[in-house]
């Protein structure tokens, strides 16, 4: 299994991830083919949570402490990827977990 079910009480661990240009990140996102400032609240989703980009440029509600996060929404613009990674688009970086949440600084 990649990543758990999704769920509204599904639980995640939230990670800091550069979607600019010479980011962590490294190749632009995988929705769009662009880059994100970090002051744009953007995040990328563990390998099941993408779910083949069915979630692409769609918003998701950021919660913590088991509360939401009031008025905070985060775009859905690439994968964290739980099978593969360590390649030049990702900085060759290990692999994700398949509960990661990776936001920009804005979130």
């Amino acid at each position: 299994m990649c990543s758990p079910p999704v769920s509204s009480h599904t639980k995640a661990t939230l990670a800091l991830n550069s979607f600019e240009k010479g980011g962590d990140g490294g190749a632009p996102s995988e929705c769009d083919s662009q880059y994100h400032s970090d002051n744009t609240p953007v995040v990328a989703l563990s390998t099941g949570w993408y779910n083949h980009g069915n979630r692409y440029l769609n918003f998701i509600d950021i919660h913590g402490n088991g509360k939401m996060v009031k008025g905070l929404e985060a775009m859905m613009v690439d994968e964290c990827d739980s099978t593969m990674r360590c390649d030049s688009d990702h900085h060759y970086q290990p692999r994700c977990n398949n509960n990661i949440v990776e936001a920009s600084k804005a979130v």
